[in-house]
């Protein structure tokens, strides 16, 4: 039996004070508008409340802070991408900005958006403006409202699904796009910028009510004057395409088509989130569940349903427990899909059968389909820059002054390049290489090209200890770890964050950092490869001096007893953590964990041969393969 939702917990218990301030802000208004004009070097904490719905956070300096003296205050910007669409006339001006105003980087972030770093409040009304002006936006990046919706980077033009996937990102972003004219008022002086047509659809959907979703006589006739209780994140994707991490999700959209490649409608999920607070186990990490389908003519409705649910039944008494999950873990997928019928007006259809979903990153060179290419680019922890004889921010600029092109950013911090004339290939290339960027993904280093980090220290307010600028060392110092154990061509999706928030997606890593104290992490394990498993916490405090010593008997565990092509991910869930932790509890380390001595086996010339045949066609050492084949036997004998 289905129980019924509880009343609105706005109506019957105290809200928090961020609450308030949202109802005081006069629609995003205040006092934003009045602390812009005054000459300070940061705003109050009430005005950087509201102005993270306008894409920006205050932030402090931490490497520059002196004793006695005023914080460093700077601005983080973020622009709303949906499906992380970049015009090249909006890039080339968020270069410009970023050596102007900021910090001379840029930051791909892992909702498909680009974070500006070091902005002056002084300058902070210019920035936007300027984004605004060159078809960008900052509204909606941040604070308690849908967030940059996101979806597969791949421009597949000879694939319906996702030009699917591309079409309802935008639609569904401008859907629950705040209608307020706080923005413009602010940044443009009063002077509204529109940089593309909204879909009749979504202009009917946003006023279309008679079951409750709508607030009538409000500026906000979605949000209201409280908006949502916390930030809300929506994916739409594709059978198959875990690019975009869906199960990390408030709410994911999977295009549904038939035979011919229309579009029938959408399978949904919903409940994923992954912020929780150390030493706090009411706070959690949580997938999303299969809800239900939807037929295309509904989807607006049935979305803005599920908005509703949220709006006027999540937890506005406490901040930490105000994400649509909680929601979701207390009353069960019935009851809340219960609830999300009453606002669609009508019953919702059961979930349709999809296939194992697949992570994706898109890097290299690709057939776009129409007879054009794209190129997908490795961004270290997605920072745009020039250091040294690398000079990927220099690159990048010269490609898309040059030839003009779109780029897509992509949910793994990377860009892509696309309507790439062929003939255009090898300039583009020389343009990369003579900037020291690959464009082969095939020679970067696996667990490099895998891993994803959040900005953490100095900027980020929340950083415990460091992320971005840790990371590179981690994987070396674990790179090193694996060769000198034999494990030379393992590797594995690593993560990490500075604090437990878990922006880069940490908690379904097949090994996730989460920050616990200064250069210490939390460990996680057992995510799968491809994103679709929560790992679970294995350590809570490991200091990273003591990084070795804490991996090698989990590895060496990995090498012996790991089943044919078993990732490292699945292994540490199949066998469990008791199994991991009894027996590196009785690991004793050899003196050299890689044996100088030559152990001679004959072996008959015709096995030989099909060794070495095998080995070839798997791209593997003939001693691995021969390692596995005995370790097999003896377990078997035994």
């Amino acid at each position: 039996m289905v129980k019924s939702a509880p009343a609105p917990i706005a109506n019957r218990d105290q809200p928090s004070k961020v609450e308030g301030l949202k109802e005081r802000s006069n629609f995003l208004r205040e006092p934003v508008a009045t602390q812009i004009l005054e000459d300070t070097t940061h705003f109050s904490e009430e005005a950087v409340q509201i102005l993270k719905f306008h894409g920006s956070y205050q932030q402090d300096n931490r490497d520059n802070r002196v004793k006695g003296q005023e914080k460093d205050y700077q601005f983080m910007l973020r622009t709303r991408n949906p499906a992380g669409f970049i015009p090249p006339q909006l890039y080339l001006a968020l270069d410009n900005l970023s050596d102007e105003y900021g910090n001379h980087t840029l930051r791909v972030t892992t909702r498909q958006g680009f974070q500006l770093h070091g902005i002056l409040k002084k300058n902070l009304k210019a920035a936007i403006a300027t984004i605004v002006k060159n078809m960008g936006s900052t509204l909606g990046a941040c604070g308690d409202l849908n967030r940059n919706v996101m979806a597969p980077p791949a421009p597949f033009k000879h694939r319906s699904d996702y030009k699917y996937a591309w079409e309802y990102a935008n639609n569904i972003a401008d859907l629950l796009t705040p209608q307020t004219g706080a923005y413009y008022e602010i940044w443009l002086d009063g002077e509204k910028i529109i940089s593309g047509e909204e879909s009749p659809e979504v202009k009917a959907a946003r006023q279309r009510n008679g079951t409750g979703t709508i607030i009538h006589n409000s500026p906000e006739p979605i949000y209201g004057t409280y908006y949502m209780p916390r930030k809300f994140k929506i994916c739409v994707t594709v059978p198959g395409d875990n690019s975009v991490d869906l199960y990390s999700q408030d709410l994911s959209l999977v295009v549904i088509t038939n035979e011919q490649g229309e579009l029938e409608g959408f399978n949904v999920f919903a409940g994923g989130g992954f912020g929780r607070t150390h030493n706090k186990e009411e706070t959690f990490a949580r997938v999303a569940d299969e809800i239900c389908y939807v037929d295309k003519d509904d989807v607006y409705d049935l979305i803005k349903a599920i908005v509703a649910t949220q709006r006027d039944y999540g937890d506005r008494t406490d901040r930490r427990h105000a994400r649509l999950k909680y929601l979701i873990h207390e009353w069960g997928v019935d009851t809340f899909r219960a609830q999300v019928e009453d606002y669609f007006g009508k019953p919702v259809a059961p979930f349709k059968p999809l296939p194992e979903f697949k992570y994706y990153d898109f890097l290299g060179w690709n057939e776009q389909g129409d007879g054009k290419l794209f190129v997908g680019i490795s961004i270290e922890n997605g920072r745009v820059k020039d250091e040294g004889s690398f000079e990927l921010k220099t690159a990048l600029r010269k490609i898309v002054e040059q030839f003009n092109l779109p780029m897509c950013l992509t949910p793994h911090q990377n860009i892509i390049f696309y309507d790439i004339e062929p003939e255009n290939k090898l300039a583009i290339q020389e343009i990369l290489h003579g900037c020291g960027v690959a464009d082969d993904p095939n020679i970067i280093e696996p667990l490099v090209r895998y891993a994803m980090a959040c900005p953490a220290l100095p900027t980020c307010g929340l950083a415990i200890t460091e992320s971005e600028r840790a990371i590179p060392g981690i994987l070396e110092r674990i790179r090193a770890l694996l060769n000198k154990l034999g494990l030379q061509n393992k590797h594995f999706v690593i993560r990490m964050t500075g604090c437990p928030n878990g922006c880069a997606r940490p908690y379904i890593a097949e090994l996730g950092f989460v920050g616990t104290a200064p250069e210490c992490y939390q460990v996680w394990l057992g995510g799968s490869p491809d994103q679709t498993r929560l790992a679970q916490p294995y350590i809570n405090k490991l200091h990273h001096n003591d990084l070795e010593g804490f991996l090698e008997p989990i590895f060496v565990y990995f090498k012996n007893f790991r089943e044919y092509e078993e990732s490292f991910g699945d292994f540490c869930h199949r066998l469990g953590f008791d199994a991991l932790r009894e027996f590196a509890a009785t690991y004793e380390p050899p003196t050299n964990s890689v044996s100088k001595s030559r152990h001679r086996v004959s072996i008959r010339d015709e096995v030989y041969g099909q060794l070495k045949q095998l080995a070839n066609g798997q791209n593997r050492p003939m001693t691995e393969l021969v390692n596995e084949a005995l370790e097999a036997y003896f377990r078997n004998l035994a």
